[in-house]
């Protein structure tokens, strides 16, 4: 059950206003109509197709979507038992906003946190940005936090197409209900009957996670109460299941997305099998498994046929939780229900597969991109040690001894606007200065904890991924490697990353764990310097942080974790 209150009003127009033929946000033409994208054309797409290389070409669709969001404050009970949250549009999920590749998206956030007197700000987890750096919605880092009682608009290009999620960047206040989904239309690499949109997976407590901040920086991270699946579950004999409805002999597209604070899932319907057709925002060659290991940040897009009915009327749909990450208190019971051709809607008898001990894993030795790229070698490279650091007694991430540790008021892309060329040394800041560089990043880790780590503003390239420290002795795969914007540190392992210095800005890195999120986990890549006031408004960043610092002088605001 989404827990509705009340509907976006979403606006879709055309623009007449030139013409631009580059992934960069400007002024598009109306496209005209086009034909494929059927059923049984899913490759093609107007005039494009899959095998378009959407990092340099993108569609001038000349289309603007524009939405309007509010946040509250709210009461909710999404697995019957009741407790404080907070809301888009009185929703959670908030509403799911929908456009083609090429559109331009203009989306509207109102704050009116006024209970819990929160800041805010929105990132678009995934969207590329592509020359749009402050429209990235990172407190501290691109943005002031937008004060209650304020608004702030968001305006960039859908330069990529598939499925993700949006979700405020201020503090934990994501995972109190601050995320909805974002769907992208555009070609596939296999063909499907109907899309049945965003399937999104959080785990969940009757506490919120600013009461169990403490715990987790002074004990370690808590153990969560329960899961939800698109907003709904059971937990005792409160809730209600979340039902998927299908039709046999028809195939269907599901976006699954982990919008979990710190839950490794494997999703799986019980005697069905998925084809995976992209990973976060990158078509991938098919493959079918019986399950897909989805981290903290990461989506997939699947295929499921309902192919099943001499067996059942209805199958247990499964998101379980990975003991080998973190506990669940509910780890068997985050389950919703397919149900076949309409029939009663009963509690299931089917068993769940064995799939061996609960693990952290990756699915990247499954993963091809489809457009095939090849990594360049570098004289550019860093390599990042993660750890812990006890700042009295609260448990703080480190990269390499630093926690990150940045300033609400004063966000780094207000520095740089302002000529700031050297920073503090708890800001974290790697500089990236050249243009079109290729940039090797290693990050090793001898504690056994897995981390989703995860790049704003570039799909990276997962060069090496494994237990170990790097060493020189350890194979690169620079031949089409997978590429995405989130993939897993192993516990006690080694990720090594590469990316182009193609997109001005400032970005960030960090771990997809809500609490080492807070706690420090964290860098930020100053790219191409010189060039960053071109591509942002020193304006649109002044007055947001105007109208923030009035606000929380006001208030007597206290920054308590990392800023971001």
């Amino acid at each position: 059950m989404q827990l509705s209150i009340s509907n976006p009003l979403i606006l879709v127009y055309v623009l007449i206003t030139g013409a631009v033929a580059t992934p960069l946000l400007g002024p598009v033409t109306p496209r005209t109509a086009c034909s494929g994208n059927t059923p049984s054309t899913r490759s093609e797409w107007c005039n494009y197709s899959i095998d378009t290389d959407y990092s340099t070409i993108v569609p001038d669709t000349g289309v603007m979507r524009e939405y309007w969001l509010e946040l509250s404050d709210v009461t909710v009970a999404p697995d019957g038992i009741s407790r404080a949250a907070m809301a888009v549009n009185g929703s959670i999920p908030g509403p799911t906003l929908i456009g083609d590749w090429g559109d331009t998206f203009v989306i509207h956030v109102k704050n009116s946190l006024t209970t819990s007197n929160n800041g805010t700000s929105f990132h678009f987890h995934g969207i590329r940005q592509n020359y749009t750096n402050a429209q990235d919605g990172v407190s501290s880092i691109t943005q002031c936090p937008t004060a209650p009682g304020e608004s702030i608009t968001y305006t960039w290009r859908a330069t990529q197409y598939g499925s993700s999620w949006y979700h405020s960047h201020f503090s934990l206040q994501a995972w109190e209900g601050v995320f909805g989904g974002i769907i992208i239309n555009g070609p596939a690499t296999a063909n499907y009957d109907e899309d049945l949109g965003t399937l999104l997976l959080n785990d969940w407590d009757h506490s919120t996670v600013d009461e169990l901040y403490n715990y987790a920086q002074t004990v370690g991270p808590p153990t969560l109460a329960n899961g939800l699946i698109n907003g709904t579950n059971t937990f005792e004999d409160g809730g209600s299941r979340f039902t998927m409805s299908l039709t046999s002999g028809t195939s269907y597209r599901l976006r699954l997305v982990n919008g979990a604070i710190d839950t490794h899932w494997k999703f799986m319907i019980d005697n069905h099998t998925l084809t995976v057709i992209a990973s976060d925002f990158v078509p991938v060659v098919p493959f079918t498994v019986d399950y897909v290991n989805i981290g903290m940040g990461q989506r997939y897009d699947v295929i499921v046929t309902a192919d099943q009915t001499d067996l059942a009327d209805n199958f247990w749909l499964r998101a379980i939780p990975q003991s080998a990450c973190s506990d669940n208190d509910n780890g068997d019971g985050i389950l919703g229900i397919v149900n076949y051709d309409g029939a009663s809607v009963t509690d299931p008898s089917t068993i769940r597969l064995d799939y061996g001990a609960d693990a952290c894993d990756d699915e990247t030795d499954n993963l091809v991109p489809y457009i095939a790229k090849e990594v360049g070698g570098s004289d550019l490279s860093a390599l990042e040690d993660a750890g812990i650091a006890l700042q009295g007694n609260l448990f703080k991430w480190t990269l390499n001894s630093t926690s990150l540790l940045t300033d609400w008021a004063a966000p780094t892309l207000m520095q740089v606007l302002a000529g700031t060329k050297d920073y503090e040394a708890d800001d974290a800041v790697i500089k990236l200065p050249s243009a079109n560089q290729w940039f090797y990043l290693v990050i090793e880790t001898d504690l056994a904890v897995t981390h989703p780590i995860h790049l704003h503003g570039h799909d990276f390239f997962v060069l090496a991924q494994g237990t170990g420290a790097y060493s020189s002795s350890v194979a690169l795969k620079l031949n089409n490697p997978p590429r995405r914007d989130v993939a897993m540190l192993p516990a006690s392992g080694h990720l090594v990353m590469a990316w182009e210095t193609d997109n001005p800005g400032v970005w960030l890195l960090h771990c997809h764990i809500g609490w080492h999120t807070s706690e420090g986990f964290a860098l930020q890549f100053v790219e191409r310097f010189d060039e960053i006031a071109t591509v942002a408004e020193n304006t649109y960043v002044v007055d947001t942080c105007d109208t923030w610092s009035t606000f929380s002088d006001a208030n007597l605001v206290v920054q308590e974790d990392s800023g971001i």
